[in-house]
């Protein structure tokens, strides 16, 4: 029986529509009447008027009730919403429902969910939404309704306890021996300190919300009994309904699922997140990095169910529209593995790889290869099978190359996040990525133990001995002699993921296949590198792919992962080692490169003036760097290549041709590579790109592109992937820009970075370049303060000399800045050093200068940047 309006709500409630509250009254599965309250968006319609699809079923943990999925119901109750109904039901002894007196297990309450969806009429299509224990009896109810059944959604919830995972801190402390009590049901401490996980903090009338059920002891009883009812051992009662759910959920294979998780979680962590894809390996997965155990109130939900419901609606290909026909795309790449040229070498003695950090270390082909099939045979001998992945911290150089290629050789996939995201990046990343193996250093291998990284640690070098069971050179003796090696992976298996710079936010792993993998390696050489020409890699990237491209390599004297500490002597003893046509070096390298060329001796001169190409990439580079640089390399071209970690390259263009075309609203890059397309979607008056790309002249608007060599998918990033890649075949970048009559692409910002002003929407580049224009100006960032559409220009900036600390420019220089520039500037402000990402050390950090500039322009402190 479903009665109407339930009225134990508080008068006031942030967020809930009180029509949605409701009663539902039903036989239990003991043969008792019992009442439960739910929150209905269906509740209050009369028949007939909105037709529903389904319904979603959102089940809460503990110590919540219903009021959690508030922004479910109120996105749902939307006239443009997907026509879902939603139902959040509060259990028995929760919430608003009816206080039974009575200890309710896990089947039991699986059971009470059946009797409440049968009391509603709910015959399906029904998705289950769940959170915390919610999720264990969501899946019950799952398994035991599969003909109603359309998906299922998790978030932050475990339905088994890893073996060698420790219960949650919070549980355990709760479970203690009289403490149970004393924090769930005599004072409300376990439930505000469930509430304090929310991240940010929960404003005061939400959190009242959530304690509005539980204001005196006799209602917050149940607290006490679901902590009590987690099931730590076999000999626990709900030890069995807890093994049956988790046994069962492979039969859940065809069902759509998706995982939305707040990695930030004392109560459920990266543990029980891999026992979940082990059991749903077919589900969507989006991490929201940054978010917590109360994920819907960290992160937007409500908005991620929405587009995952959307594309469950969608028509099957036969039923959809025929639609409109796209840009032709190239001919598949054939696939020639990565590692071809190293195995073609295996009897060459020549150099292919010299580290200078190391004294000047040379490895031959032979050596190389030879390694490689050793670590290669070693690593299958261990255990590390086909897809396994595994993260590698080691510094470029041989050790690394070797790892590198062995595991590509042998399936694995590899997982490369650089030192410059910093501990903390690092430690987002590899969590996200959650590799089964580790390659490190000795440094690497300390931070994996004490930040307890998944995955089994293996050495590979300094320190290995005392951290890691196997170093490399274990795993090669282990591998040597003529081993037979497992059958090389098919070209489209998985076989790196690559994480971004976390320049725009935090780092994203970018899934590659082989296949894609041969494919930049291929476009690469495209870019005029010859096998057997000598190239000196001091960026990153480069180390890896010199040797897949034959090339033999140099690594300078420098840390790679700190470009400014290359210096021109450095350079000039790389290139000097493999007489060396090729160099690529980030522009901060460069910068340090033009700084010390004065301290080059004629041999190192001479070593760089046979340099015929110099690539540049990672950050737009000023044509009057590449021109100093020029200067000490006089027999190259200087490139710079535009690209990112999801797709490089995109376009090139030479140092000539950017002086030919001058000036304009951004950097020019060129025209894309052979095989490559870009498309603008153009911006609408609130700075929102267009569906549809297009490729008209002139046209600002967000960047995509389509080639052979785009990433497959982000890692565990559903949502983000899917908003990258709405346009089926197109990566959509982030960055804005526009192409000329000629073809050429002009990167005008980041998407994250225009200006939405009173005036209309403005780019930063163009207006940098102008400010930059002036002689005392040695940098410049724009960004914009206030609410959106009413933005308000900032203009921040380095000078020369440099001001010793922050400090608002004098009227001269302010008067100067706004005669230059077009939109009215509202502030000039100057700064030491622009801040930077910590990969390229080019970057500027826009949000953070936007962030910066606000808390000043309101009064705030001229420090603390």
């Amino acid at each position: 029986m479903v009665s109407g309006r339930q009225e134990l709500l508080p008068a006031v409630l942030p967020g809930v529509d009180r029509a949605w509250s409701r009663s539902v009254s039903a036989v239990d599965s003991q043969g008792v009447r019992r009442t439960w309250h739910v929150l209905d968006s269906g509740g209050a319609e009369t028949a007939g008027e909105r037709r529903y699809v389904g319904t979603l079923l959102c089940v809460h943990g503990n110590p919540t009730w219903s009021y959690l999925w508030r922004h479910l119901l109120a996105r749902f109750s939307q006239p443009d919403a997907p026509r879902w109904r939603v139902v959040a039901v509060d259990h028995l002894d929760m919430g608003f429902s009816e206080r039974t007196g009575t200890t309710r297990g896990l089947a039991q309450r699986i059971a009470d969910l059946g009797t409440v969806t049968d009391a509603l009429g709910l015959t399906g299509p029904v998705v289950t939404v769940g959170h915390d224990w919610g999720g264990a009896i969501s899946l019950g109810w799952a398994l035991r309704h599969r003909a109603q059944l359309r998906g299922v959604v998790l978030t932050n919830t475990a339905v088994h306890q890893p073996n060698g995972s420790p219960a949650p801190a919070l549980i355990r402390l709760a479970r203690l021996p009289g403490i149970l009590p004393a924090v769930t049901v005599s004072t409300p401490t376990f439930l505000r300190a469930t509430l304090a996980l929310a991240n940010p903090s929960l404003p005061a009338p939400v959190r009242d919300g959530y304690l509005a059920p539980y204001l005196t002891p006799d209602r917050r009883a149940a607290i006490g009994g679901f902590v009590a009812d987690i099931p730590l051992t076999p000999e626990h009662p709900s030890w069995s309904a807890l093994a049956d759910v988790a046994q069962h959920l492979e039969t859940l294979a065809e069902v759509p699922a998706l995982l939305l998780w707040g990695p930030r979680d004392p109560v459920f962590g990266d543990a029980h997140l891999r026992d979940l894809r082990t059991r749903l390996p077919h589900a969507q997965l989006h991490r929201f990095e940054g978010a917590g155990h109360l994920l819907a109130e960290d992160a937007d939900v409500a908005d991620a169910v929405v587009r995952w419901l959307t594309d469950l609606d969608r028509p099957t290909p036969a039923d959809r529209p025929t639609p409109a026909p796209e840009p032709s795309r190239e001919p598949a790449v054939s696939w020639r593995p990565l590692w071809a040229a190293l195995e073609e070498r295996a009897d060459d003695r020549r150099v292919a790889l010299v580290e200078l950090a190391q004294g000047g270390r040379q490895v031959s082909w032979s050596l190389l290869w030879r390694r490689i099939r050793e670590i290669a045979a070693g690593l299958s001998t261990s255990g590390v099978r086909r897809g396994d992945r595994v993260a590698l911290l080691v510094p470029p150089g041989a050790d690394l190359t070797a790892a590198v290629y062995a595991c590509l050789r042998i399936g694995a996939v590899i997982v490369v996040a650089d030192p410059g995201l910093g501990l903390a990046g690092m430690n987002r990343a590899l969590r996200s990525a959650a590799p089964a193996y580790i390659i490190a250093i000795g440094p690497g291998l300390a931070a994996a133990r004490v930040l307890r990284w998944p995955g089994r640690r293996l050495g590979a070098g300094r320190g290995a001995a005392v951290l890691g069971s196997l170093t490399l050179g274990k795993l090669a003796r282990l591998g040597a002699g003529d081993q037979e090696l497992p059958p090389a992976p098919e070209p489209d298996d998985d076989a790196a993921v690559l994480f971004t710079s976390g320049s725009t936010g935090p780092a994203k792993g970018a899934v590659y296949t082989h296949r894609q993998l041969a494919a930049m390696r291929d476009v690469l050489s495209d870019l005029g590198l010859d096998p057997g020409a000598g190239i000196v890699a001091a960026f990153a990237p480069f180390a890896l792919f010199g040797p897949a491209l034959g090339a033999p390599s140099a690594i300078p004297d420098m840390r790679v992962t700190a470009p400014r500490t290359l210096t021109a002597a450095a350079l000039a003893e790389a290139a000097a080692a493999v007489d060396a046509s090729a160099v690529f070096a980030s522009p901060a390298a460069l910068r340090n490169v033009v700084d010390t060329g004065g301290a080059l001796d004629s041999r190192q001169r001479a070593a760089l003036e046979k340099v015929g190409l110099l690539f540049s990439a990672g950050a737009p580079v000023p044509a009057t760097l590449l021109a100093q640089a020029r200067a000490l390399m006089p027999g190259a071209q200087p490139h710079t290549p535009y690209g990112m970690t999801e797709v490089l390259p995109v376009t090139d263009i030479t140092l000539d041709e950017i002086v030919d075309v001058g000036a304009g609203d951004g950097v020019c890059v060129g025209r894309p590579l052979p095989g490559v397309q870009v498309a603008i979607a153009a911006l609408d008056p609130s700075g929102e790109p267009a569906g549809q790309p297009g490729c008209a002249p002139g046209l600002t608007g967000e960047i995509m592109v389509r080639a052979a060599h785009t990433k497959d998918r982000y890692d565990a990033l559903w949502l983000t992937e899917r908003v990258s890649s709405r346009n089926p075949g197109w990566h959509r970048t982030g960055d804005v820009g526009h192409l000329d009559p000629d073809g050429r692409l002009w990167v005008q910002g980041r998407l994250a970075h225009v200006l939405v002003t009173s005036d209309g929407v403005l780019t930063p580049v163009g207006i940098e370049q102008q400010v930059e224009s002036l002689a005392q100006i040695a940098r410049a960032a724009v960004v914009g303060v206030g609410p959106r559409g009413l933005a308000q220009v900032v203009v921040v900036a380095e000078t020369r000399p440099p001001v010793p600390r922050p400090r608002p420019a004098d009227r001269e220089l302010a008067d100067a800045v706004r005669a230059v520039v077009a939109p009215p500037v509202v502030a000039v402000l100057l700064v030491p050093a622009l801040p930077t990402d910590i990969r390229h050390n080019s970057k500027i950090d826009r949000s953070r200068l936007s962030r910066w500039a606000e808390r000043v322009l309101a009064g705030g402190r001229l420090n603390g940047l």
